[in-house]
């Protein structure tokens, strides 16, 4: 709970209080999002996520305060800069994920020029496991905090 953050309650929609804790520690899955009907079928308890995930929060344990945006862009160097996502493209079976995208062409660091009508695509797992670096800058959307996030190798198509 994060009092006066847009979307953050201290309770879910069944009224479940949610708590602190990881849900991915050490690149493992350690907990999950569960409402009272999911937990109740795999005999666990509710993790007061009714409705979706509250007050969510990346961060890495190797992110440093100087780790600003200027940083992150440095770290990676040339590569695309995502500022928006398009549509819903992610099979939840497979992790196969693929979205409409725009954002900036970066090289050396510095921003060069916009980019727009592409696709960028990969497979959950793969992108998980290739996140490179999370920055301290932080980005909140709803209940969603998050810094920015360097993935190694995901394809980009477009014209």
């Amino acid at each position: 709970y994060q009092p006066r953050a847009s979307g953050s309650a201290p309770f879910d929609e069944e009224g479940v209080r949610g708590l602190t804790r990881d849900v991915v520690s050490d690149g493992r899955l350690t907990g999950y999002f569960l409402a009272t009907y999911s937990a109740r079928k795999l005999g666990m308890k509710s993790t007061g996520n009714a409705g979706g995930a509250y007050n969510l929060e990346l961060r890495s344990r190797l992110t440093r305060p100087e780790d600003d945006f200027r940083a992150m862009l440095a770290k990676l160097g040339t590569g695309l800069l995502v500022t928006e996502l398009i549509g819903q493209g992610v099979n939840y079976v497979t992790g196969d994920y693929s979205r409409g995208a725009c954002g900036f062409w970066v090289e050396r660091g510095e921003i060069r020029y916009p980019v727009e009508e592409i696709t960028i695509a990969g497979n959950l797992r793969e992108i998980f496991r290739r996140i490179e670096a999370v920055g301290a800058d932080t980005v909140i959307r709803g209940s969603k905090i998050a810094g920015s996030v360097i993935v190694e190798g995901m394809t980009v198509g477009g014209a």
